[in-house]
């Protein structure tokens, strides 16, 4: 199923400051963006990945086993080219360099080598990683892990030999160290309400609470790993030693474990970023991230300033930006061509609520879709 949408671009950087695109390399244009839908999908799906060939893969939840689909991203129809066993909640989704598919899924990373002629069932590469989300290689082989799932912001590492070990944290937004917390929790509205009177907007339940903290994660060229922090609305970085290990500064607040990051190592933290998933680097270094409750896809460039590419347009009637084409977005992906595709895994909160709205719905046929641009 191939979907068409054409909309106009609701903020864009200043003329010229990106330029030089390249295969693998977007450019923010003034001219309306065009999403194309190349897969719908019957399932729920949240991570997206490209073996480079023109194919895109993302694997889906709510079946039994969880199946992982291969599409070309021209579109067409959409291969099974492995199986998750249940229990099943894949997310982030990354190949090595020999093409063995890696997939966060629990507690667990799970790998297989794609084949859509007989669909393999993955087995498990490590474990102990609970909440694993986003997934990224370095240089050596080695496996990183963002925990996307319990709030503590951890991410792991993990060699050939499958052992996870975890090497930081990202700052939680709540202490677990100090008795009864001490932080601040972030809300999203919906699914949390508030109380708006002339004098305040105060909390009226306790619902919408956005803890996570590490989420998409992604290596530049010199090494150094950036992790998307989507409570803050912000990107980490974190330059690595000669031997691939971590050597930035941690230990900074006794109300977080020793090896928490400091805040001095936050590169960048902005509003537009709010809600920030999946990220991708471009050749320039530039940091695509598809923030999910903005139903928009950020740019933060090289330099520190952060830009809105996309944000869906409010509906003339409801105000709510709902109706897409983007219906949180998760998962961004650069392909050769120059094209940006992303995940729509039609999360029910914030600039997505209702999630009823747009070509994704929780009742289906479509219950999620993958969607790319060409600037």
């Amino acid at each position: 199923m191939r979907r068409t949408v054409v909309l106009t671009v609701t903020a864009v950087l200043s003329a010229g400051l990106l330029s030089g695109a390249s295969a693998g390399e977007v450019s923010p244009s003034r001219h309306p963006a065009a999403f194309e839908t190349v897969f719908a999908s019957p399932l729920g799906i949240e991570g997206l990945t490209t073996d480079g060939r023109g194919n895109l893969y993302a694997p889906a939840r709510g079946a039994d086993p969880c199946p992982v689909f291969r599409v070309a991203a021209t579109g067409g129809p959409a291969a099974v080219v492995g199986t998750i066993p249940a229990p099943c909640s894949p997310a982030g989704l990354t190949f090595d360099r020999r093409g063995r598919l890696y997939v966060a899924n629990g507690e667990t990373v799970v790998s297989f080598v794609p084949d859509a002629a007989n669909p393999p069932a993955a087995t498990v590469f490590t474990s102990g990683v609970p909440g694993a989300n986003g997934l990224a290689f370095d240089r050596s082989g080695a496996l990183w892990i963002s925990d996307g799932g319990t709030g503590q912001g951890r991410v792991w590492r993990a060699g050939a030999d499958g052992v996870a070990l975890e090497q930081f944290r990202v700052q939680p937004m709540v202490s677990d160290v100090i008795a009864g917390g001490v932080g601040r929790d972030v809300r999203g509205l919906p699914p949390g309400t508030v109380t708006i009177t002339p004098n305040g907007r105060t909390a009226a339940d306790t619902a919408g609470s956005q803890h996570i903290v590490a989420n998409g994660l992604a290596f530049t060229a010199d090494g150094t790993l950036l992790v998307a922090d989507t409570a803050r609305g912000a990107l980490w970085r974190v330059p690595m030693d000669r031997t691939g290990r971590p050597r930035a500064s941690t230990g900074c607040d006794v109300a977080f474990p020793a090896d928490t990051l400091c805040l001095d190592d936050l590169e960048v933290q902005h509003p537009y970023l709010e809600g920030a998933d999946g990220i991708v680097l471009d050749r320039a270094g530039n940091v695509w991230t598809a923030a999910n409750e903005r139903n928009a896809i950020v740019l933060a460039r090289r330099d520190g300033r952060v830009a809105e590419y996309f944000r869906n347009p409010d509906d003339a009637t409801s105000k709510l930006r709902n109706g897409g084409p983007l219906e949180f977005p998760t998962s961004p992906v650069l392909l050769p061509d120059g094209r940006l595709c992303v995940t729509q895994s039609d999360g029910s909160r914030r600039d997505n609520a209702p999630n009823t709205a747009g070509e994704a719905s929780p009742a289906g046929p479509v219950r999620g879709k993958i969607s790319c641009v060409r600037p």
